[in-house]
């Protein structure tokens, strides 16, 4: 027997009844160099109908993959919304991928139109150039002095606006199922591959955001994402922003660390998210500034130093937060916070615990599995690979046909990842599967040796590979980055790391070296930096 609840579908034209009611009044600001643009909600959604017109006039079919290449603005928010509200699939790009692979994604994904920030447009010119089946450019132009091609499929974002016929009436999309948004993974280990959401993911991912023990994102919030909007939909903050009726500050393109911080004052952001990366920057610029609004900083991308995050609490007033997940999970699924658990302990644990994972969020379940095909007990020490499922998480990639060998026969997703998770549900993340080092045949951990490493305050980046060696197969290699230059050695780390990991994971070679490489979205490249050692040697 089935209840008797109205069957409406999760999905995003839910979003717009709330800008254009309730939330009318609350803003979105971008920043952009020389200016700066804000506008209501409502004002906003009048222009995103206006956008839905501009797609009903490029002929843009149902369905159809409408592909950007844009920072963090109200003009992608626009797109954020029209796109998928009108049954077509929102295809966000990182511009920062090498040519072949934004070649492979734009074709992969039969990209109909492309919308385009004019600063944007000069590095991408020859893969838009070559992709001949995409048969509208659209230029939103912040300001940048590149010259427009002369090529016949290029529009100006704000010509098409003003001469479009604005879709009136309700927005509606039946199926909570249907297509919404496509991002592609970095392609670190292969080819990138495409993640398809659906509305009922993203309506549900955004209001996981907004829970107490997540982000807890609320009204009363004005809501910085300062992770890009081309990456895994900016975490769902915008869409979160949207339902929940906080004011949005898009960085646009000003984003160098000082920038960032002096917005955060400016705008008096309470609520700021971005990759480690971005947060050991900005560590610098903080010094004299009033960012006493701040009342949540989320750090995700990769391990969260607890230096880094004591000098934020030091400093701001907040500690950084992890949080976890994947382009194949919508992307949050875990969250560290404070449980009643951690009542009594000091202050150093907390700044701890607060640089983990944290606990799944609700809708979303983990287990770990052995080589051997058991489950894995959740005491905090067996390890395992982790495996994840439910809503908002991936069941295979598009345009594969068949079980991806990516989802379990069971339908749980392998994230490549080996993990603990103690008795409270915290997660802990050990390593990559292809990232561990093998030595004398026991398991070495390059993440938690990574950690140890930047547990001193001297150290700014560390990544540990593994390197061949006659006598043990493997042996780890650190590439440190000091705080100083010239004010740290090998030897160094490596008295720093006695009695704090075990004598055999100490690593004989250490490189002092000036930056870690990173992936097109801030992560630390392993695959990059073997190829500079290999190099070198």
């Amino acid at each position: 027997m089935l209840g008797l609840m109205q069957d409406r579908p999760l999905s995003l034209p839910m979003l717009m009844n709330r800008m254009e009611n309730q939330y009318r009044d609350k803003t979105v600001t971008t920043e952009q160099i020389g200016y700066v643009m804000t506008a209501g909600y409502g004002e906003v959604a009048t222009r995103i109908r206006a956008l839905a017109g501009v797609l009903d006039h490029l002929g843009v079919p149902r369905d159809a993959r409408v592909g950007t290449f844009g920072w963090n603005t109200q003009r992608h928010l626009e797109l954020y919304m029209a796109v998928p509200c009108t049954n077509r699939v929102l295809h966000t790009i990182n511009h920062r991928l090498s040519a072949s692979q934004l070649t492979f994604i734009v074709n992969d994904a039969e990209d109909d139109v492309l919308f385009v920030d004019r600063s944007i447009l000069a590095s991408i010119w020859p893969v838009i150039e070559a992709c001949e089946r995409v048969r509208h450019i659209v230029v939103m132009d912040d300001g940048a002095d590149f010259p427009l091609p002369d090529d016949p499929r290029i529009h100006d974002y704000e010509a098409l606006l003003a001469a479009a016929v604005p879709v009136d009436g309700i927005l509606e999309v039946a199926d909570e199922r249907t297509a919404a948004a496509l991002c592609y993974t970095s392609g670190t280990t292969g080819r990138p591959k495409g993640v398809l959401y659906d509305h009922r993911s993203i309506v549900l991912h955004a209001l996981m955001l907004q829970l107490v023990d997540s982000f807890g994102l609320r009204e009363s919030d004005t809501i910085m994402p300062v992770v890009p909007m081309f990456h895994v939909n900016a975490w769902g903050l915008p869409y979160a922003a949207l339902m929940c009726g906080a004011d949005l500050v898009m960085p646009g393109t000003s984003t160098r660390p000082e920038q960032l911080v002096e917005q955060i004052e400016r705008h008096r952001v309470t609520f700021t998210a971005a990759v480690t990366t971005v947060w050991r920057d900005a560590a610098g610029f903080l010094d004299g500034r009033d960012l006493s609004s701040l009342r949540h900083i989320v750090c995700g991308g990769g391990a969260v130093p607890v230096s880094l995050s004591r000098h934020y609490r030091d400093t701001v007033g907040q500690p950084l937060r992890n949080a976890w997940g994947m382009t194949e999970t919508s992307p949050v699924v875990t969250s560290a916070r404070i449980t009643t658990a951690d009542r009594g302990l000091d202050d150093e644990h907390h700044l701890e615990v607060l640089a983990g994972p944290g606990t799944a969020l609700p809708l979303t379940e983990l287990r770990l599995m052995l080589d051997d095909g058991s489950l894995a007990p959740h005491d905090g020490q067996a390890r395992g690979e982790l495996q994840v499922a439910g809503p908002t998480i991936a069941g295979g990639y598009f345009g594969q046909t068949g079980r991806s060998e990516a989802v379990t026969e069971d339908g749980w997703l392998r994230t490549g990842d080996v993990a603990t998770i103690d008795p409270h549900g915290r997660l802990r993340i050990v390593d990559r599967t292809k990232d561990l080092i093998k030595s004398g045949g026991e398991w070495i951990s390059s993440v938690e040796l990574e950690n140890e490493i930047m547990a001193d305050s001297r150290v700014a980046e560390a990544a540990v590979i593994a390197v061949p060696n006659d006598r043990w197969g493997e042996r780890p290699m650190a590439c440190v980055v000091p705080v100083a230059h010239g004010e740290l050695t090998g030897d160094d780390v490596r008295e720093f790391l006695r009695g704090r990991v075990a004598g055999w994971w100490i690593p004989e070679e250490v490189r002092i070296i000036d930056e870690v490489p990173k992936t097109a979205t801030g992560k630390f490249s392993k695959v990059s930096l073997r190829e500079m050692v290999l190099q070198e040697n």
